[in-house]
């Protein structure tokens, strides 16, 4: 039996090797050009990109590179011209938006396989079949698809891939086919540039037309004013029913735009729970663990496994995001020696370490700190904060540079987090 892809977003190279290393298949991610998230995409030049390229294909995993924005007229000769120079690069696929950019991309690099982007909202087999014949190797479906309805596509056409959304931020909008950012502040989403105006608090009125008079509805303490905030896609628990229906190629993670330490996390979080299906142990509720760590906005199990008319838990109408069971205080630099404070740290902090896939973390005590296990996890404790330069620090925050020195050598990459509620306990002034 071939396993599930595990795919990951790639923001920036560092993310890329993150992602990777934590356990992901491939990664998905793009420059700028022609990309729905242009933040992440200026994170990345040509050259970078294609040591991202490198670096998984080194390690058998793959790269499949983002053009899925929607171009204007005055914008396709330089989409031709951006086509044939992420071609030269060697991705394994290129995610595209749009029949015009399919077709286009089929003929100027007939070599690179093409997957469709869930921006096309395919949620059934005649659309299925419609890009399928047009030279779609691979169809991400609209997050709004039924476990149901992607049997049926495989079942018509058994050749073709399907990825599906397992994590992430959700739209307000049919698979993210939103002019709300548009209209308020002139930020097209469907070119890379939303403003994420769903996410913000708003006020409900209501106007007379015959008077003009307009006056503001009361709203009930507690019901909230974030009405269009969609809460993040888990389905963790639900990679068993996923992985039994044999249909899913490649289940994916949403987050270009997150930090180093969510894509880790999800990755690794992930990576657990499917392995962990193949192996016959899969326990629904253990992988959320890691993820309940993240900063979120509530979670949802969304539309997959239940019907969207069945749903009523969808929006997080109290608060657009909260901080998740811990807080990220650092992480090893790529030669491992050396902590990179994120987070006030102090002397003796307890910190808990998230390495990478198969590495291993040495136990150690010396002068410079301790490293522990305790019910199956590690932790480190930094007996002193000496940095490279020699310095002794009472205490380091995230803006100070100076790498800390660590008691032995880590994965490059390894984060270690500490409790929020410890945090706020015995840091009451972080």
């Amino acid at each position: 039996m071939r396993k599930v892809e595990l795919l990951s977003p790639a923001g920036t190279l560092e993310k890329l090797k993150i992602a990777l290393d934590f356990g992901a298949d491939a990664v998905y991610g793009g420059v700028s050009h022609f990309s729905l998230r242009i933040r992440s995409g200026k994170e990345f030049s040509m050259e970078e990109f294609k040591e991202g390229i490198d670096y998984a294909h080194a390690r058998g995993k793959k790269v499949y590179a983002t053009i899925n924005g929607f171009p204007f007229n005055s914008q396709l000769s330089l989409l031709k011209k951006h086509i044939l120079t992420m071609a030269e690069l060697g991705p394994d696929a290129f995610i595209v938006a749009t029949p015009g950019v399919l077709k286009l991309a089929h003929e100027l690099a007939p070599q690179i396989p093409l997957h469709l982007s869930t921006q096309a909202n395919v949620m059934n087999v005649l659309d299925a079949k419609v890009f399928y014949d047009m030279g779609a190797t691979r169809i991400i479906t609209a997050r709004e698809i039924s476990l149901k309805d992607l049997v049926a596509i495989k079942k018509e056409l058994p050749d073709l891939e399907l990825e599906v959304f397992v994590h992430g931020s959700m739209c307000f909008a049919y698979s993210g086919r939103c002019l709300i950012s548009t209209l308020q502040s002139g930020r097209v989403p469907n070119r890379g540039s939303c403003a994420n105006d769903c996410r913000f608090p708003y006020e409900i009125y209501a106007a007379n037309p015959d008077t003009g008079t307009l006056f503001r509805l009361e709203e009930d303490e507690g019901v909230g004013t974030y009405i269009m905030n969609s809460k993040d896609l888990n389905l963790a628990s639900h990679i068993d029913e996923i992985l039994d229906s044999g249909v899913v190629d490649s289940v994916k993670i949403e987050g270009r735009t997150k930090t180093s330490y969510y894509a880790a996390v999800t990755a690794k979080a992930y990576r657990n729970a499917i392995d962990d299906y193949y192996d016959g142990k899969y326990e629904a509720k253990k992988y959320q663990y890691e993820l309940e760590s993240l900063q979120n906005r509530g979670y949802t199990d969304a539309y997959l496994i239940s019907r969207p008319f069945e749903k009523h838990d969808t929006q997080s109408l109290d608060f657009t995001m909260q901080l998740g069971s811990h807080q990220v205080s650092g992480q090893a630099d790529e030669s491992g020696e050396f902590f990179l404070c994120k987070y006030k740290t102090l002397p003796n902090d307890e910190l808990e370490v998230v390495a990478p896939k198969n590495s291993k973390v040495e136990l150690i005590n010396n002068e410079i700190g301790t490293t522990y296990e305790r019910d199956g996890v590690i932790y480190l404790k930094l007996k002193e904060l000496r940095a490279k330069n020699g310095k002794v620090w009472q205490e380091v925050h995230s803006g100070n540079v100076n790498p800390i020195a660590l008691p032995t050598k880590f994965a490059p990459y390894t984060f270690f987090r500490i409790k929020a509620h410890e945090d706020m306990s015995t840091h009451p002034k972080r």
